[in-house]
C-alpha cells in the first residue's frame, strides 16, 4: 500500500513539475521567440516637416480628347489627381474629403507605411462615406516614384480616374534638370471596336461577359490623348528624368527612340543601370519605371505605345527642344526589342539569394476557371485553386525571411501583375534562372502566361496586408490573398455601417 502511494506521489510530482516546466518554456518562448504579440508600427512624426494636403474625391467632366469628354471620378478635379511631392523623411498628412455618392479610400501604392495607413476598406478602415473626411498621416522614409488610388470598389472607381501620383525625392536631391511624371491609362469610349492585332497577348482581361481588350479604345498619358496634350520641353545638355506609372489594367509597351537608362523600378534604385537604345519599355498595371537620358540636341522625338491601331498612337507624347533652331524630328523605328528587367544593371550585394535559408516558403499557382456561382458564364481568377476570401492567407512571424514562388498557369492566357502591400520584395529568379544582373527590388511584378518567378521579402512590417493581381478585374473576381502576421493585435473592427469593398 505504501509502495503504491509512493509511486502515485512520484508520478504526480513528475506531471506537476513537467507541466510547470512546459508552461515556463512556453512563457519564455512568448517573451523571447516568435509568438510574442506584434503591433502595427507607429509613425514617428515628431520634429519632422509636415506637408499637409486636402484631396477631395469629386465627380468632374474630364476631356480625354478633343472629341471625347467623360464623367470622371477625380481627386481635386483632375486626372491624375494632384501630385504630392515631398522630401525623404518628411511627413505626408492628407485629409480625404469625399463628395461623391460612393464611399472611397486612399491606398498609398508601394509605400511601406504603417498598416493603419494602408487605406483598405474592411481590413484597415471603413471606406469614407459621402460628406465625411478621413486623415492619413505617415513618414515618407523611402524615396521613389509611387502613386495613390482608391481601394474601395477599385475595379470601377480607378477605371473612372480616382488616382494620383506621389513622388518622394531623396534628401540629396534628384540631380536632374527636368523631371516629368507620365501616367498611362486606358478608357472606354462606349463604341466597341474590333480587337486590334498588335501582337500583345497579355492585354485581354476582365470577365468574358464584361471586358476584353477592345473594350478599351482610348489610350492616354496623364489623362489626355496625344492631340489633347502638351509636349515635354527640354534644352540641349539637360539630364532628363521620366517617371512612368501604369494606373490602368492593361500592359503597355512604350517606344522610347533615344538612348536611355532605367534607373529605378517601383521607385527602387537599379545598380549601375545599362544603356537601352530605342527599346520598348513594358509597364504592367501598378508598376513604375524611372528612366533618364541626356538631351543631346539631335532632334525632337515622340514617345508612343507600340502597335498599329489608332488608340496606340494616341498614347503618345512629344519631347521638344525649346531652342527654336532645332526642328529636326528623329526617326521613329518600329523596334521589337523589349527591356528585360533581369538585365537592367550590374550585379551587386543583395538582401537575399537562392542559397538563403528561408523561414517560410509559399507557392502561388495563378490560374483561371469558369465561375457558375451567379448562374451565368463568367471568369474567376484563382490562387492555388481558390478565390478570395477562401484563399488561405500567408501566415508569417515578424522578421521571417519569406520566399514565394509565383507561377502563371492561367488558361485564359492573361498576365498577372502581382502587388504586395506594405513590403518590398526581391526578384530571385525567372523561369528557374537566377537573376545575375542588378538586384531587382519591387512591390509589383508582372507574371506572364507560363512564367515562374521566385521572390523574397523580410516580414518586418506587422499587419494584415493584401497580396493581389493589379488587373483589378482579376482581383475583384478572386485573385487576392493576404499576408497575415501571427499574434498581430487588431486595431480595426468593421462597423457594419459601410459596404466595404476592398477591390
Amino acid at each position: 500500500m505504501k509502495k503504491s502511494l509512493l509511486i502515485t506521489f512520484i508520478v504526480l510530482t513528475y506531471l506537476i513539475v513537467g507541466c510547470t516546466q512546459e508552461e515556463t518554456m512556453k512563457e519564455s518562448s512568448e517573451q523571447n521567440g516568435k509568438t510574442e504579440k506584434v503591433y502595427a508600427k507607429e509613425e514617428n512624426t515628431k520634429g519632422k516637416k509636415i506637408n499637409e494636403f486636402t484631396l477631395t474625391a469629386q465627380e468632374k467632366e474630364w476631356k480625354l480628347s478633343p472629341d471625347k469628354t467623360i464623367q470622371a471620378l477625380t481627386y481635386n478635379g483632375t486626372v491624375p489627381g494632384e501630385e504630392i511631392r515631398v522630401k525623404e523623411g518628411e511627413v505626408v498628412k492628407v485629409h480625404l474629403k469625399n463628395t461623391i455618392k460612393e464611399p472611397v479610400t486612399i491606398h498609398w501604392h508601394g509605400v511601406p507605411l504603417s498598416n493603419k495607413q494602408d487605406g483598405i476598406p474592411g481590413v484597415t478602415q471603413d471606406a469614407v462615406p459621402q460628406g465625411e473626411t478621413y486623415t492619413y498621416e505617415f513618414v515618407a522614409n523611402h524615396p521613389g516614384t509611387y502613386w495613390y488610388h482608391t481601394h474601395q470598389n477599385g475595379v470601377e472607381q480607378m477605371d473612372k480616374g480616382l488616382y494620383g501620383t506621389l513622388i518622394v525625392e531623396p534628401k540629396e536631391g534628384t540631380n536632374v534638370d527636368r523631371d516629368y511624371t507620365l501616367v498611362v491609362d486606358e478608357w472606354e469610349s462606349g463604341e466597341k471596336e474590333e480587337e486590334s492585332n498588335d501582337g500583345h497577348m497579355g492585354d485581354t482581361h476582365g470577365s468574358m461577359m464584361e471586358h476584353d481588350m477592345s473594350s478599351y479604345d482610348i489610350y492616354t498619358i496623364n489623362g489626355k490623348t496625344y492631340d489633347n496634350s502638351k509636349p515635354l520641353i527640354v534644352r540641349k545638355g539637360d539630364r532628363v528624368k521620366l517617371r512612368f506609372i501604369n494606373a490602368g489594367y492593361m500592359v503597355h509597351k512604350l517606344h522610347i527612340p533615344v538612348n536611355y537608362r532605367v534607373t529605378h523600378v517601383d521607385g527602387q534604385k537599379v545598380n549601375e543601370p545599362r544603356k537601352n537604345e530605342g527599346t520598348l519599355l513594358e509597364i504592367a498595371p501598378g508598376e513604375r519605371y524611372d528612366i533618364e537620358f541626356k538631351a543631346d540636341g539631335e532632334g525632337n522625338f515622340t514617345i508612343d505605345r507600340h502597335g498599329e491601331s489608332e488608340a496606340n498612337h494616341k498614347m503618345s507624347v512629344d519631347v521638344v527642344y525649346e531652342e527654336e533652331s532645332i526642328t529636326n524630328q528623329l526617326n521613329h523605328t518600329n523596334s521589337l526589342e523589349t527591356v528585360d528587367i533581369t538585365k537592367l544593371g550590374e550585379g551587386a550585394t543583395a538582401p537575399f539569394s537562392l542559397d538563403d535559408e528561408f523561414d517560410i516558403e509559399y507557392e502561388m499557382d495563378l490560374n483561371a476557371t469558369m465561375d457558375m456561382s451567379e448562374g451565368d458564364m463568367g471568369m474567376a481568377w484563382t490562387i492555388n485553386g481558390e478565390t478570395f476570401p477562401e484563399v488561405p492567407p500567408f501566415k508569417v512571424n515578424k522578421n521571417d525571411k519569406v520566399k514565394v514562388t509565383m507561377k502563371n498557369d492561367s488558361r485564359d492566357n492573361s498576365t498577372h501583375p502581382m502587388h504586395l502591400h506594405g513590403h518590398f520584395f526581391q526578384v530571385l529568379s525567372k523561369n528557374g534562372e537566377p537573376l545575375k544582373g542588378a538586384p531587382i527590388i519591387k512591390d509589383t511584378l508582372n507574371v506572364k502566361p507560363g512564367e515562374t518567378y521566385e521572390i523574397a521579402f523580410l516580414a518586418d512590417n506587422p499587419g494584415d496586408w493584401l497580396f493581389h493581381c493589379h488587373d483589378l478585374h482579376h482581383a475583384s473576381n478572386g485573385m487576392v490573398t493576404m499576408v497575415k502576421y501571427n499574434n498581430f493585435q487588431p486595431f480595426y473592427e468593421d462597423t457594419g455601417k459601410v459596404d466595404n469593398q476592398p477591390e
